[in-house]
């Protein structure tokens, strides 16, 4: 096991493309990391960068305190899961699980040793003797989890490994390699696009954007405190609404309607909503219905204020028209800077205090 340290890290293409600019990561010992952007963000170059799979064209990647930058994927002392599993057909997966360690010139012992606990860890023990063909997509998983975990090293790097597997599988095995990971205590970077898959999985989120990062932190803290309306659209389902609103007289305003008093300076903000955290009344901010998505035990009511979308999440027990009103929690609402789109940190005011 090891920390695991990314220095102002940049990948720079022929052409002058910027697929990484600037990343700084400290992962500690045992963390488990996730990169998580959508497609084209540069998660996965940063993870084979680390791999040693694409150089570096700036910046030290540090691994167990030593600098791998010029070291082969070999000598780094990682063990990579791929999304397509990388098994050799026409071996068994007793021998898939088994190849790193040949080739390092293991001792026998110490293989059947490894590779037995590992498939009793992964519950593949009645398919060592299978070949890959013969099993079913989060089979094959588990034996490319095997073949890493066999090799004990410092770190686990794992790219988009579940993106193969439907809905369902997708689920239980997210939940096996978290648990897994938990027991081996193994240093772990993993990279999705599934801003789900990554809350459920991370110590800590990595939100990159245009190769550049956007946010580190806990899930639930880059849930609730979004560092800007990028990571605010991206992390959560549904993404949270994100309105122009202005502030005037220490009141902020969205379609003409004042939701909270604020001490920020007057002018155009961008305004955000969790859809949780808004509620169907009688009287409020007026949403023309456009659509709803039943979801079972609660649904979730698209519409506009104005011209702009919103939405909120409601049970089935409140009655729906074309047009219904939204009450907005003022000590839930999530300001952001109109230009640059990052977080502002709101001046909510009682009613007793004057405006600035």
């Amino acid at each position: 096991m090891a920390e695991l340290t990314l220095k102002s890290v940049g990948k720079t293409y022929a052409g002058g493309v910027d697929a990484v600019s600037d990343v700084n990561i400290d992962i500690k010992d045992g963390e488990f990391i996730v990169l998580v952007g959508p497609s084209g963000c540069g998660k996965s170059t940063l993870l084979r960068m680390v791999a040693g799979l694409e150089t570096v064209t700036r910046g030290d990647v540090h691994i167990g305190g030593r600098r791998v930058n010029d070291l082969d994927p070999a000598e780094r002392d990682i063990a990579m899961v791929f999304q397509n599993y990388a098994l050799y057909p026409h071996m068994s997966v007793r021998d898939n699980m088994a190849y790193g360690l040949k080739n390092r010139g293991e001792s026998k012992a110490v293989i059947e040793e490894r590779v037995a606990e590992a498939a009793r860890m992964l519950e593949l023990g009645q398919y060592l003797d299978r070949k890959p063909r013969a099993l079913s997509g989060g089979q094959r998983q588990r034996v490319a989890m095997g073949r890493a975990i066999v090799r004990q090293p410092s770190a686990f790097l794992f790219d988009e490994p579940l993106s193969n597997l439907d809905a369902k599988l997708r689920v239980s095995m997210r939940m096996e390699i978290r648990k897994l990971q938990q027991r081996l205590g193994t240093t772990s970077l993993y990279v999705t696009h599934d801003q789900l898959e990554a809350m459920t999985l991370a110590d800590r989120l990595v939100v990159l954007n245009g190769g550049r990062v956007e946010q580190i932190g806990a899930p639930l803290e880059v849930y609730r405190k979004p560092a800007s309306t990028f990571v605010a659209s991206f992390i959560g389902a549904p993404a949270m609404s994100l309105l122009d609103a202005r502030i005037e007289g220490g009141q902020l305003s969205l379609a003409g309607h004042a939701l909270a008093r604020l001490g920020n300076a007057p002018g155009p903000v961008t305004l955000g909503l969790r859809a949780e955290d808004l509620r169907i009344v009688d009287t409020g901010l007026p949403m023309r219905v456009e659509y709803v998505e039943e979801l079972g035990a609660q649904r979730i009511i698209h519409g506009m204020v104005g011209d702009q979308a919103l939405a909120v999440t409601d049970t089935h027990d409140t009655p729906l028209g074309p047009e219904v009103r939204v009450a907005v929690d003022s000590a839930k609402i999530h300001l952001f800077d109109a230009q640059s789109g990052r977080r502002m940190d709101k001046r909510l005011q009682t009613v007793s205090e004057p405006a600035e």
